[in-house]
C-alpha cells in the first residue's frame, strides 16, 4: 500500500537497512493481532507473496481467490490483497484462536510491519511507523531477523524490480486512453505474474525475471 504523506508524520524520522536494529518486535502480540483487523484492501500481495501462499498451502491462485484473497484496483492496476471477513473485519487467515494460520509464509507487508519501505533512486530503505502497532512493549530486533525471509538480498532486488515495474504500468494505464488497452495491461499482469503457476522445483526469482522481461516487451516499456 502506498501512502502519500510525509515520513515525519508517521515515522521516527530515520531510515534503516536490513542490518539495523529497530524497536519493532511485538513479543508475540499476546494474541491481540490488532494489525490483522480492519485493514480493508491495503495488504496488497506481490508475486512472491502469492508464490509463498500457493506453494505453502498447496493450492492454486484461483482457489485463494475463492475465499481468502480478493482483487481490487490500485492506482489503475488490478492486484490481489488479503481479504478481511466477519464483523471484526479480521484477516481471512486468522484461525479460531485469532492466530495467523500462515505465519511461515505470510505476506511481505505482514512480515515487515510495523516497518514500511520508502523507494528512491531505484532502491529502498525501511522506516519505522510509530503510530501503527498498538503493543506498547516492543523490543529491539535486527530488521533482517524480523523479516525472516530466505535470500533477503535477492528478495529486496525483486521488490525493487516489482515496485518500479508496477509504477511504469500505472503510467501506461493513465496514458492508455481507452478501456480495451487498460484491460489488456491488467490481464497481462494478472495472467503472467499471478495466474500462471510458478514451478516449485525451480528458482522463483529466475522465473519472475523471465516473466518481467516478457511483460516489458509486450507492454513496450
Amino acid at each position: 500500500m502506498k501512502r502519500q504523506c510525509s515520513l515525519d508524520e508517521i515515522s521516527d524520522g530515520k531510515l534503516y537497512s536490513a542490518n539495523d536494529l529497530v524497536e519493532a518486535s511485538c513479543n508475540g502480540c499476546h494474541g491481540r493481532a490488532s494489525c490483522c483487523h480492519g485493514m480493508g484492501n491495503s495488504i496488497i500481495l506481490d508475486p512472491y507473496d502469492t508464490y509463498r501462499l500457493t506453494t505453502g498451502l498447496n493450492v492454486s491462485f484461483e482457489q485463494l481467490l475463492a475465499g481468502k484473497l480478493e482483487l481490487n484496483v490500485v492506482d489503475g492496476i488490478i492486484l490481489p490483497n488479503l481479504k478481511m471477513i466477519g464483523a471484526k473485519e479480521q484477516c481471512s487467515f486468522l484461525d479460531e484462536r485469532g492466530k495467523c494460520s500462515i505465519h511461515n509464509f505470510r505476506s511481505g507487508i505482514c512480515r515487515i510491519f510495523p516497518l514500511g519501505r520508502v523507494y528512491e533512486n531505484n532502491s529502498f530503505q525501511y522506516f519505522l511507523q510509530t503510530g501503527e502497532c498498538r503493543n506498547s512493549s516492543k523490543t529491539q530486533v535486527k530488521i533482517s531477523k524480523w523479516i525472516a525471509t530466505e535470500d533477503l538480498e535477492r528478495n529486496e532486488k525483486f521488490l525493487i524490480s516489482w515496485h518500479y515495474f508496477i509504477n511504469t504500468a500505472e503510467t501506461a494505464v493513465k496514458k492508455a486512453g481507452d478501456e480495451k488497452r487498460i484491460k489488456e495491461i491488467n490481464m497481462l499482469i494478472l495472467n503472467l505474474f499471478y495466474l500462471m503457476k510458478y514451478e516449485k522445483a525451480l528458482d522463483f526469482y529466475q522465473q519472475f525475471e523471465a516473466r518481467l522481461s516478457k511483460a516489458k516487451e509486450l507492454l513496450g516499456i
